[in-house]
């Protein structure tokens, strides 16, 4: 294998070595597939970009990789993305192809840097989670506080409602006998307002995510189903903190 350029991004952060962190592959035309897989194992984090040249609308075509999975969408590797390519693109707006379609980042800037960015994610369906009971069991709680419901926009979340913060810090869950599918995320949050908290579990073979973009968007649209936020009212969503990685994500629904 020959040298390879990647550049590695913190993600909903504006600290260094905080929020999530992701490898972007600058250009990574000659890799097949399993190279990629193999390329993020090594890199163990969340996930790994690798960016390769535009077959639609797009400035560039993105793939996403865990450890142990590729995803068609997730959110914090193509936030972190959007700021590596528009920077020395001077772009404001930037257009990535992912496995869910063309993702859109308006970004902000502060003289010549990258301040802050803003996603239009793909719009998700969702449904009752068929096994409730064992999952609850499973992270030692008693009961959701609104229903249990898993979102689908590219990768899969299930939402668990609990009583506090307090309670969402402290958090031990045991999912290995349940037999999730990887590419589901197990969220578990609690909060009132405009703010929120949220830990999540499992996804793509990840103990648990220090910032989960992918999971920010469904969970405005089920509060705003719910009723506990209006559509079009902005939350903010803190995560990260139990494994040393604080990280803050924004989120709207409207609809």
């Amino acid at each position: 294998m020959g040298t390879l350029r990647y550049v590695v991004a913190d993600v909903f952060t504006d600290t260094p070595l905080a929020g999530n962190p992701v490898a972007v592959f600058t250009d990574a035309r000659g890799l097949e597939a399993d190279e990629m897989q193999r390329l993020a194992r090594e890199l163990n984090l969340s996930e790994t970009v690798f960016v390769l040249p535009s077959e639609t609308d797009g400035h560039a075509r993105i793939r996403i990789f865990t450890p142990g999975v590729e995803l068609p969408f997730a959110g914090h590797p193509t936030l972190g993305t959007a700021f590596v390519l528009a920077q020395p693109m001077q772009l404001e707006e930037i257009r990535l192809e992912t496995g869910m379609g063309t993702v859109v980042i308006a970004l902000e800037r502060e003289g010549p840097r990258i301040v802050f960015g803003r996603m239009e994610q793909p719009v998700p369906s969702w449904e009752p989670f068929a096994d409730a009971e064992a999952l609850l069991a499973a992270l030692g709680v008693e009961r959701s506080k609104l229903p249990v419901e898993v979102y689908d926009n590219g990768v899969q979340h299930v939402y668990v409602t609990l009583e506090s913060e307090d309670d969402v810090a402290k958090l031990t869950p045991n999912l290995a006998g349940l037999g999730l599918p990887e590419m589901l995320g197990t969220n578990c949050f609690a909060g009132a307002g405009a703010r929120w908290k949220l830990r999540m579990f499992g996804l793509g073979g990840i103990a648990e995510d220090p910032a989960t973009g992918s999971a920010a968007g469904p969970l405005a649209v089920h509060l705003a189903r719910h009723g506990r936020i209006g559509f079009g009212d902005e939350i903010e969503i803190s995560q990260g903190a139990e494994i040393g990685r604080p990280s803050t994500l924004y989120a709207r629904a409207d609809g």
